[in-house]
This record gives structure tokens, sequence and C-alpha cells, in this order.
């Protein structure tokens, strides 16, 4: 017997957490039945209805995606841009772990295993975000303590970043830096660096966790290896 959210997580249908909404309020029968108490069980022999459709137990898939600049993170677009999904050749309900801006490039993941993404989300998980950034202009000692120790954005400081200065170039008065971070604010590290008066000129994600692109061009994807998902479940269940 499983808890009814962590079930219908497992079917791909949603996240954990948008299982535990669609539960109280009203939409998840068993057996005909309408279920709103969290802590409900079911067994493999149950059937599970969302608005009367009956959901099904999907083969898990992962894949690590290297995404290219102009296209959206997210499973489809009123205004018709190409999706990380297009991106991805499979019958399976995917949808990407977090986001990336549309001119931002590099890692994300995309899955139909609802429990992992919402564990690899959550910020209690911390789970490291490795960035590189092209900014204007020089990043000064003072600017990175800033960053290190955490900047306002949209009225909320960060958490504690780590942030090392790559290298300057003096002939296009630009600088590469690598900031890691374990939130996944809206635009946030744009943000956090125009918090010290930079702005960002180019922006890649080279590592989640300990998936990096190697191997990989953009626009390149792979799928995610079982010894790889059992990792990343470990990461986040010592962080629990």
């Amino acid at each position: 017997m499983e808890r009814l959210q962590k079930v219908i997580a497992a079917s791909g249908y949603c996240s954990r957490r948008k299982a535990e909404e669609l539960i109280q309020t009203g939409h998840v029968a068993v057996n005909g039945i309408v279920v709103t108490e969290l802590g409900s069980k079911v067994s493999n022999k149950d059937r599970i209805e969302i608005d009367g459709e009956k959901i099904n137990k999907e083969q898990k898939e992962y894949y690590l995606l290297y995404k290219p600049r102009s296209v959206v993170t997210t499973t489809s677009d009123d205004k018709k841009r190409k999706t990380v999904v297009d991106l991805i050749e499979t019958n399976a309900r995917i949808y990407p772990v977090g986001r990336l801006d549309y001119d931002t490039t590099g890692a994300i993941i995309l899955t139909n295993d609802g429990e992992l993404a919402n564990l690899l989300m959550h910020p209690k998980n911390k789970i490291d975000k490795v960035y590189i950034a092209k900014i204007k202009g020089i990043l000064h000692p003072t600017m990175i303590e800033q960053l290190k120790r955490g900047v306002m954005i949209d009225g909320v400081k960060t958490a504690r970043s780590k942030v090392k200065v790559k290298r300057y170039d003096r002939k296009t008065d630009t600088s590469i830096v690598e900031i890691i971070i374990h939130e996944g604010r809206n635009h946030q590290v744009k943000k956090m660096f125009q918090a010290v008066g930079k702005d960002v000129l180019k922006l890649k994600r080279e590592r989640i966790s300990f998936l990096d692109l190697r191997g990989l061009n953009s626009g390149e994807y792979r799928r995610l290896n079982p010894k790889e998902v059992k990792k990343l479940y470990s990461e986040v269940d010592l962080k629990q």
C-alpha cells in the first residue's frame, strides 16, 4: 500500500505537490469514491481517476538536455515557439524539472517522474546548479562577497552562493564568472548580478548536481542511466 499522492506522481500525471492539491480539492476518486484525505493509501488493484480519467502507471523516463537558446522551458507554448519537450523523441508525457530562460542555454532535466521532479526543485534539498555567466566589466571583490552572502531580489534575500571569476578580457571589457546556487527563483542569476550593478550578456547552466554537459552539443540530449537516477534520489533523500 502506498499513499495516493505518491502513486499519482509516480504515474507521471503531475508532481506530488500538484497531486496533493487535486486530492484536497476533490478531483480524485478511488474505485469510484472521491477521496480528499492526503493520508489515504491505495494498492495496485485500486482504480484511480482524476476528473473521470483513469491514470495508468508509465515507465519512468529521465533525460538530460543541453537546451539551446530561443527554446522555451515548458511543455507547450501559445506563441508556437519550440519547447524543450519538442527536442526529445519520446511518447512519454515528460516535462522539465525547473526552468531556464528563453535566451539561457545549458543543462536541464526532463522526466515523467513527478516525485523526483518535486524533490529536485524543492529549495530545502539544496541541489547545486552551476552557471557560467558572461558579464560586462569587472566583478570587484566587494561585489563577489555581496553575491556570496546573498542579495535582495524581488524583496527577498537570496541564499548563500559560491562565486568565482574565471577570467577577464580587457579587449571586450567582459568577465566570465562561475556562480553556484541551489534556489530556482525566476531570472535569479540575472537579477543577482543586476543587484550588484552588472548586466549578464550570456548565461549557461553547466551542471545540475553531478550531471554535466560532457558529450552533448547544443540541442542534444541523453537518457539518464539507472545508476544516475538512483544517485539523484540518494542525494535528495540525504537532505530530507
